[in-house]
């Protein structure tokens, strides 16, 4: 499973869907990313291949970023995946 998590501007949580394939996920990427890119305002709506029915609509101007990451079991409760505390690493 890939997640795809779209950074809005203002707001301290991304806004997140799943695809279930690589190339899925790397053009769900490209499209958010094209949309940032344009001049022209754009509505993005995109699906969740994880959630049935989970849809969400972000414009394309507050956009902040986008990060694309696979999925895995092994991440700590209510940490982001390829986040890592700094306290940790200081106690050596």
């Amino acid at each position: 499973m890939y997640t795809i998590d779209i950074v809005v501007r203002n707001t301290a949580l991304p806004v997140s869907i799943d695809r279930k394939e690589a190339d899925d996920a790397e053009k769900v990427y490209q499209q958010i990313l094209s949309a940032m890119n344009s001049e022209q305002l754009q509505v993005l709506e995109l699906t969740c291949e994880k959630q049935e029915g989970k849809k969400v609509a972000v414009v394309s101007t507050a956009i902040a970023a986008v990060i694309v990451s696979q999925k895995s079991g092994g991440t700590a409760a209510g940490r982001s995946a390829g986040f890592f505390s700094t306290a940790n690493a200081e106690s050596s």
